[in-house]
């Protein structure tokens, strides 16, 4: 396949720096003129010297509104936004004190983080846009795919006027499954309506988007992918589908009647699959069950990115893996940058990014924001966005690299780094999240352990102390799985001369590896998603578990310990 690469440049030009001034002096007027008459603008704390300078000043044609925010608007964090969240949670919530809070008008959903660095999920107010987030376009066009993503929401928040008339019912979601409902203004009034249809370009039926349990979910996405051979997209898991009738999984019982008017007989395809075979047993597997397979779509940077040589096992050398966003809960950060790169990313012109330089001294608070004209390739930096959906300046967990600028409009480019607040804190040495991953790489392999995904800790089980790998595995274990402690201490050796420098002197061990038991990884999801109420698709396993919890759960799974 041929396509357009965009080669990024390291320096911007006169022209280009005069583009994007520009276009990001735009995109913040337009969005301080949308919000900075809703209840946060005008009440929060955050923003009253900003809410001074520019009292009696034109808005939309002022300049110095631009510089008043860049100097005048501090940095926000979660705090900040949390009282007005709670209006949202009051029963009742009531119109008068929920409309216009954060943006114009109402929420049209309620996304949930995923917890990754919270014991409990943070809540976000969406609002209405005329164009939600949609990737890069593709260069070709796939017809049928197995798109596995969750429609069921948490709960729904009804607001009501005073006189208690319900005007609108905002779900409580993940937010693949807000965007997703957005994007075709599918409202929670209808979803009845819809239950046993198949939406064009799917495989599976709609009402399959309502199955919590996590093994479930991913058993009948798997079972209609299976039964059509004409697949595009992708599903890797294996069942039979001989007499056409759907398993008896757990907690599927609401929507079995719907799935079963879609599920069929099918013998001649299930002979078909039984002479493939399971999943690894023929090179390139997911090809010979799907002819017509091209394309799998989904996260696969940072620590996500320890499971692509297994996917590129099964899919075959010719499926293309495409990572379509760097998107966050609280906003859309970035676009891919060329198609097939997955770890490569433009920053996004929805909302304003800014940035905070990860290398500076903030004794006294933030530093500086910077815009991105500032930035220096190699460098690396914390992205602040204020957005359509009320945030100001809000502060990312994340941390990117740059990497240089896009020659067709001068926005950075970037590579995710790993989350701030991720990172294992030795007495020696800080072990980033992209270290971590540095050493899954360097371990995984056919002659010692094939990993298939991870989380560390600070294994302090006996002196001296050093980091710790939980891991799942593909296979069997390899002849060499012994010396996998060795590569892993030589791959954060590495990343840093300090780990030797402990080692030498009896400050750092080498690094532990606990395998667990199959399926782990997958009840760890399940078990936090029922402890947090948070849905299928939104638990994601932390590169660092901090969880004393957790880890204790993780420790009572281990099968192996090299």
């Amino acid at each position: 396949m041929s396509t357009n690469t965009v080669h990024l440049i390291t320096a911007l030009t006169p022209e280009l720096e005069a583009i994007l001034k520009e276009d990001t002096d735009r995109r913040l007027r337009n969005l301080i003129a949308a919000n900075i008459k809703t209840r946060y603008a005008r009440s929060s704390s955050q923003l009253s010297n900003f809410r001074l300078a520019i009292e009696d000043k034109d808005v939309q044609n002022d300049e110095s509104i631009l510089s008043d925010f860049r100097q005048l608007v501090s940095p926000t964090d979660y705090e900040s936004y949390r009282p007005y969240m709670m209006m949202l949670n009051s029963r009742p919530c009531k119109l008068s004190e929920v409309e216009n809070m954060l943006a114009p008008g109402l929420p049209i959903y309620i996304p949930l983080s995923s917890a990754t660095t919270q014991k409990k999920p943070k809540q976000f107010a969406k609002y209405f846009r005329s164009q939600p987030y949609s990737p890069n376009p593709s260069p070709f066009h796939v017809r049928a795919s197995s798109l596995m993503f969750t429609l069921a929401y948490r709960d729904s928040i009804e607001v009501v006027t005073d006189s208690g008339e319900v005007v609108m019912r905002i779900p409580v979601c993940n937010e693949s499954t807000g965007l997703t409902r957005t994007q075709n203004n599918w409202s929670i009034e209808t979803d009845g309506t819809r239950m046993a249809s198949i939406i064009p370009g799917h495989t599976a039926p709609w009402a399959t988007g309502f199955i919590i349990h996590y093994r479930s979910f991913l058993l009948i996405h798997a079972l209609f992918a299976l039964a059509n051979p004409s697949l595009e997209g992708f599903s890797v898991t294996f069942i039979p589908i001989r007499n056409g009738i759907v398993p008896d999984f757990d907690q599927i019982d609401h929507v079995r009647p719907y799935l079963q008017l879609n599920m069929g007989a099918d013998p001649q395809r299930a002979d078909e699959l039984q002479n493939i075979g399971p999943p690894l047993s023929p090179p390139g597997w997911a090809q010979h069950v799907w002819p017509n397979l091209k394309l799998l779509t989904g996260v696969c940077s940072g620590t996500f990115a320890a499971s692509l040589p297994q996917a590129r096992s099964i899919l075959g050398p010719n499926v293309i893996i495409q990572n379509p966003f760097y998107i966050c809960t609280e906003c859309l950060i970035g676009r891919t940058l060329n198609f097939e790169d997955t770890e490569t990313f433009v920053v996004s012109t929805d909302d304003l990014i800014e940035f905070l330089d990860m290398t500076e001294e903030r004794p006294h608070g933030h530093g500086q924001v910077l815009q991105a004209w500032d930035l220096q390739p190699g460098k690396f930096y914390q992205p602040v966005s204020t957005t359509h959906d009320g945030p100001w300046r809000y502060l990312m967990d994340d941390v990117i690299q740059v990497a240089g600028f896009d020659p067709r409009d001068g926005l950075p480019v970037f590579r995710y780094s790993g989350r701030k607040n991720l990172e294992l804190q030795l007495p020696h040495a800080m072990i980033t999240e992209a270290d971590l991953v540095s050493v899954i790489h360097a371990i995984s392999g056919e002659d010692t352990v094939e990993v298939q995904e991870f989380t560390a800790v600070v294994d302090d089980r006996k002196f001296p102390q050093t980091v710790g790998f939980f891991i799942s595995v593909t296979g069997d274990i390899g002849p060499n799985a012994k010396s996998t402690r060795q590569k892993a201490f030589a791959a954060l050796v590495a990343t840093s001369d300090k780990h030797q420098i402990a080692f030498d002197t009896n400050e750092f061990g080498l690094p532990t590896i606990r395998i667990v038991k199959p399926g782990t990884f997958a009840d760890y999801r399940r078990w936090r998603g029922e402890s947090t109420k948070v849905g299928v698709g939104q638990i994601k396993l932390p590169s660092v578990l901090s969880d004393p919890k957790a880890q204790e759960w993780m420790s009572e799974r281990i099968m192996l310990e090299p």
